[in-house]
């Protein structure tokens, strides 16, 4: 593909690549997505709503957090539940409990189907640990390292900002950009020199909304011009496009901030 010149050289200025892990890393967004209809495809038919459709994940649920996702699916349907709290069983009609019984269908989901890395990915990550940049994940799922672990990633990223970082520290989640903010602070740089790593609509939003140096869409679903219109400066279909255009073995930061541990 042929990217756009302004674009290319852009990236001769990242120091750090903040990655969302599914769907970026990892193809977990299809186990999130397979776990979110087991939730809202019998709920749904239950309270006479319009059925669930893939669409649905894409324009209410991708990159959000839980239980903004289950927020969104609802309101979409005009249904209102309580909102109830973090403690509710999964049994339990309210944002929480369903948010919670997702959580139920995503780990039982994961171990019947596993989870590899993208090929693309871990090669574009090999080249741009290579060139000397940082890296992190930065994920709205709370069992990101679980995910990390069983693809064999998580030892590659000191930090991690995924969802319990998130509700533990108080941090708005996605389409807000501050978690991949915290993740720039971890990593001891700043925000104009990292690179924001995202296929979820909410997540191009986010890096769009903050001061990063570059958003870069990979497009496994949503489009590309759909991505672009949030914020994309560049769109790939896989990451390993992006390989020719990173230095190589590059010593320009090797002096950066030592980088602090993200759990």
């Amino acid at each position: 593909m042929t990217l756009p010149s302004e674009s290319t050289r852009a990236l001769s200025g990242i120091r750090a690549y903040l990655f969302d892990l599914d769907g970026v890393l990892t193809p977990t967004a299809t186990v999130h997505m397979h776990a979110w209809a087991r939730l809202f495809t019998p709920y749904l038919e239950q309270h006479g709503a319009a059925p669930y459709t893939e669409s649905d994940y894409f324009s209410y649920i991708d990159g959000k957090p839980r239980y903004d996702g289950v927020r969104s699916l609802l309101e979409s349907r005009g249904i209102r539940v309580p909102e109830g709290d973090v403690t509710d069983a999964p049994s339990e009609d309210t944002v929480h409990g369903l948010g919670n019984r997702k959580n139920e269908a995503f780990n039982e989901t994961l171990a019947e189907e596993g989870v590899e890395a993208y090929p693309a990915s871990v090669a574009f990550l090999d080249a741009v640990q290579a060139s000397g940049c940082l890296v992190a994940v930065v994920s709205s799922s709370k069992n990101a390292p679980s995910v990390l672990a069983a693809a064999g990633l998580a030892d590659r990223f000191e930090v991690v900002v995924d969802g319990a970082v998130a509700a533990r520290d108080g941090i708005p989640g996605k389409p807000a950009p501050d978690t991949f903010e915290r993740a720039a602070e971890l990593l001891g740089v700043p925000t104009t020199v990292c690179a924001v790593v995202e296929d979820a609509e909410s997540g191009v939003t986010a890096g769009a909304a903050g001061e990063f140096g570059i958003v870069i869409g990979v497009d496994r679903g949503v489009g590309r011009a759909a991505l672009e219109g949030l914020g994309a400066d560049i769109v790939v279909d896989e990451l390993d496009e992006l390989i020719p255009l990173l230095p190589v073995g590059s010593d320009t930061h090797a002096n950066d901030t030592p980088r602090e541990d993200g759990e």
